[in-house]
């Protein structure tokens, strides 16, 4: 059987954790990045490296498959936009960020000009997921998926990818997602403020530790909690600035345009707009828990 071989773009904090799962599962990885020491942990790690894209392209087997993990926008565009004149006729990009789905759908319009296929992944499960037992959403021709459903096959958790539907359709479902994560993290921390506040002085790692043995809240989340309180038991070291990175905007501004409520998803938003302007354990919780999963940045005291 032909080894598959990946070209991975992007070596951040979700990019090399996924060529070490591919390493891992015997696809060979071409990787490159911008930033000379972010090549050089991919190569330590087993990945050939390239140093522009041009000889990423050259050195991976036609017809080429090429995963994008850079950041939405503009950094996505631009690559996007060299890899239309670099590729050939079915060649494979998939974008694996958070882009929004309605510039997926246009990125599938312009690769499908050249006769390029596009996959809009929606990836889940943070850098613990990237590298092992990853969740994808996966949208895209569907003539062409079984060419790449090998590849989730070995890098996703049992029952961790599926296939979704046109181009779009993936970065759409890990929008919605993203919402619901926003409703659920929102919820967490506002029940850590209340028992703050309550006449009780509880131990907030012990609690989330209890809840997630056996409650019905018990969750991914709640671990995150425990070890996040177990470090710093009042948050204190870190201010309660909740950031977002959009998914939480287009999912609430997606809700308006087809009329469907969603005040918690959008409640969840307006408080991570209202942290931005004062300090809460309820954003505490939320940035340790963005940490935590996503090693998203905290800011310090």
């Amino acid at each position: 059987m032909t080894i598959m071989h990946i070209g991975m773009i992007g070596l951040g904090k979700m990019g090399l954790n996924l060529v070490k799962n591919l390493l891992e599962q015997q696809i060979k990885v071409t990787a490159f990045d911008l930033n000379p020491t972010a090549r050089m942990s991919a190569q330590k790690n087993g990945a050939q490296i390239a140093t522009s894209l041009t000889e990423l392209v050259a050195k991976l087997p036609q017809p080429r498959i090429i995963w994008i993990m850079v950041p939405a926008g503009k950094p996505t565009e631009a690559t996007i936009k060299q890899l239309a004149v670099l590729l050939t006729a079915d060649d494979i990009v998939i974008d694996g960020g958070n882009s929004f789905y309605r510039d997926s759908i246009r990125h599938g319009q312009e690769l499908a000009a050249a006769n390029i296929n596009f996959f809009d992944v929606g990836t889940s499960g943070g850098m613990a997921g990237a590298r092992h037992n990853g969740n994808f959403m996966i949208g895209g021709p569907a003539n062409i998926f079984p060419q790449i459903k090998p590849l989730f096959q070995k890098i996703a958790a049992p029952n961790g990818y599926l296939y979704t539907g046109p181009t779009g359709s993936g970065h759409y479902l890990k929008m919605v997602h993203n919402g619901i994560e926003y409703g659920m993290m929102q919820a967490i921390g506002e029940g850590f403020e209340i028992l703050q506040k309550s006449p009780y002085n509880y131990d907030n790692a012990a609690v989330a530790q209890v809840w997630n043995h056996g409650s019905v809240i018990r969750s991914w989340l709640m671990e995150l909690a425990q070890q996040q309180f177990a470090k710093d038991p009042q948050l204190s070291q870190i201010k309660g600035i909740m950031h977002s990175s959009g998914e939480g905007a287009w999912t609430s501004e997606e809700a308006i345009r087809l009329h469907v409520p969603a005040p918690v998803i959008s409640a969840a938003l307006m408080m991570r707009y209202r942290s931005e302007e004062a300090d809460t354990l309820n954003g505490k919780v939320v940035a340790a828990l963005r940490n935590g999963f996503g090693g998203h940045a905290m800011e310090k005291n």
